[in-house]
């Protein structure tokens, strides 16, 4: 095998290993819980040191946006308006990608806490978005406190938690105590 197949394996592989084995998996599996489960330390870790590619992922979203939704002729706007609409329809919502451990861990967190939550999937990841994922990341970003444009994004009563509003401001509430009280106030209920 030549160097360019491993390394192209190792980094498909990569988010489908790290999906597999995160230990947010294990904590997916069917279970009742009373308390929402603590954050991966090596996740939030993770996720705090992404911001050192910012600049590089906004600038490759805003290309990527550009250029997918002008050939699917889907634009920001209207990304924008269906982020809206998800956000009046549901008490808290979720924008995800499949592979992605921070989505993974995220999503954990949440199915540990019992509360009713919307998972909008936007793709398998950031470099296999279509016309529509591509404009809803770029969207997402522009309503990020500090522009990140890394998902996954979490609203709560329709705002955006933390300044990524991602996996870093969802650990955050959690560690703080501030999580429960913050899904309470704005109306999120138990799942059945």
């Amino acid at each position: 095998r030549s160097l360019l197949s491993v390394l192209l394996a190792l980094a498909w592989a990569s988010p489908a290993v790290a999906y597999v084995l995160s230990p947010a998996m294990v904590s997916r599996a069917p279970a009742l819980r009373m308390q929402t489960s603590t954050p991966n330390p090596a996740i939030k870790a993770a996720s705090a040191g992404m911001g050192l590619l910012k600049p590089f992922f906004v600038a490759e979203a805003k290309l990527q946006g550009a250029v997918l939704g002008a050939i699917s002729g889907v634009s920001v706007e209207d990304a924008q308006a269906d982020i809206q609409r998800e956000c009046q329809e549901n008490k808290c919502v979720i924008y995800t990608y499949k592979l992605s451990p921070f989505s993974t861990e995220a999503l954990a967190v949440l199915d540990s806490s019992g509360y009713e939550y919307k998972n909008i999937e936007l793709g398998l990841e950031w470099f296999l978005l279509g016309g529509r994922g591509s404009q809803t990341r770029v969207a997402l970003a522009d309503m990020a406190e500090n522009g990140a444009s890394s998902l996954p994004k979490v609203f709560i009563g329709g705002k955006m938690i933390g300044g990524a509003g991602g996996f870093s401001a969802l650990a955050s509430l959690v560690d703080d105590g501030e999580f429960e009280q913050s899904m309470d106030a704005a109306g999120v209920r138990k799942k059945m």
